[in-house]
């Protein structure tokens, strides 16, 4: 059988390069020629042994390439075209998807819903860190990438771009609207330019490092607050004039930025969190106001289906460009390299460009 090289996950602390059979196609499925991915901070939760997925799988649910081979049964699309995948790959008939919460999805379940269940590529099915992925249910979700636009332009769509705009949507973002966006990584960046998008006329930013500080004033931001110079909660209350932020959005997954979303809100605010945390959380009495705040606290999965790609056509719009974010560049054959950069942070990494 022919072979292709991917990225496997052997053991906790272990991700290496190996080969793999090339996937059969079944008759609702599609095979795509990776020619562009990248690594996600789930992919670092899981090479910690943070979050369990089986061993011998491929990593990677951030997939943009081109169609080599179609099951039998797909129809409205063609062999040789560029599409992409979202993260969220979903059967599109299970009683959650047809509510549209492809996220949990549950097709064969007895009432047709699984938490995280829409999560498949790399996490219950082979992912996307490879020179081939095999999509599921290919007419659910491949979206055509739109004609003239460079991979490096539509590679955030498939997860970090839809799941930073969805904590802009989940928290129910009005024109307006003051909203404070905890963390600047790429899913933060998003965030911001999420609410940007929607209308929120003042977003405050808080991050601490340089880089990142300056591109969420690039993406949106109208105010930055460093963590490390002046306390986050004194300073954004200080700046929308001791009414808190109608909508605090958390995007790092951890308790001290969980507690500083809570504690700016404004009485009857929205908590919308897109963290991914790796223990229990605290909810401070202070923050929570002895549960008397009227607060709504809501959590959000990326966003999945071939729909919700067409909509990220924002980036062909020339509305949002996301192209800065990527920052390093490195060939598949590198990809543990890659992984060392991406999981320790280092040299201003924002996000990698993987290329077969």
């Amino acid at each position: 059988m022919p072979k292709m090289k991917a990225a496997i996950f052997v053991a906790p602390g272990r991700i290496v390069l190996d080969e793999k059979q090339i996937p059969d196609v079944g008759p609702l499925d599609a095979l795509v020629r990776i020619t562009t991915t990248t690594i996600c901070g789930t992919d670092i939760h899981i090479l910690r042994g943070e979050y369990p997925v089986a061993r011998g799988l491929t990593i990677g649910h951030e997939p943009v390439g081109v169609i080599e081979k179609l099951g039998s049964a797909v129809r409205g699309y063609s062999e040789g075209q560029r599409v992409i995948a979202g993260a969220i790959c979903t059967s599109g008939h299970s009683n959650a998807a047809l509510c549209g919460c492809h996220a949990q999805d549950g097709p064969g379940t007895k009432h047709g819903w699984k938490g995280m269940g829409g999560w498949k590529f790399g996490n219950t099915i082979d992912g996307s860190q490879a020179e081939y992925v095999l999509v599921p249910d290919a007419m659910a979700n491949l979206a055509p990438v739109p004609d003239g636009l460079a991979d490096e332009q539509v590679l955030m769509c498939p997860d970090i771009m839809s799941t930073g705009f969805s904590g802009a949507e989940s928290g129910a973002v009005r024109f307006g609207d003051a909203v404070a966006v905890f963390a600047q990584g790429p899913i933060g960046l998003c965030a911001t330019a999420g609410a940007r998008l929607i209308g929120a006329t003042t977003i405050i930013a808080v991050e601490s490092v340089p880089a990142r500080m300056e591109m969420a004033r690039r993406m949106g931001a109208d105010h930055v607050v460093d963590f490390t110079v002046s306390d986050p909660t004194a300073e954004v209350m200080r700046l929308t004039d001791g009414r808190g932020v109608d909508v605090a959005i958390e995007a790092l997954g951890r308790q001290e930025t969980f507690e500083g979303a809570l504690r700016v809100l404004r009485p009857g605010g929205t908590l919308s969190s897109l963290g991914v945390y790796s223990g229990d959380l605290r909810i401070p009495l202070d923050g929570f106001l002895a549960g008397l705040g009227d607060h709504t606290i809501r959590t959000t999965l990326c966003p999945g289906g071939k729909e919700r790609m067409r909509r990220l056509e924002v980036i062909a719009s020339g509305r949002v460009d996301t192209r800065p974010l990527v920052t390093h560049r490195f060939k598949l054959d590198q990809i543990e390299e890659a992984y060392d950069l991406f999981a320790n942070q280092r040299d201003g990494v924002l996000k990698v460009a993987i290329n077969p």
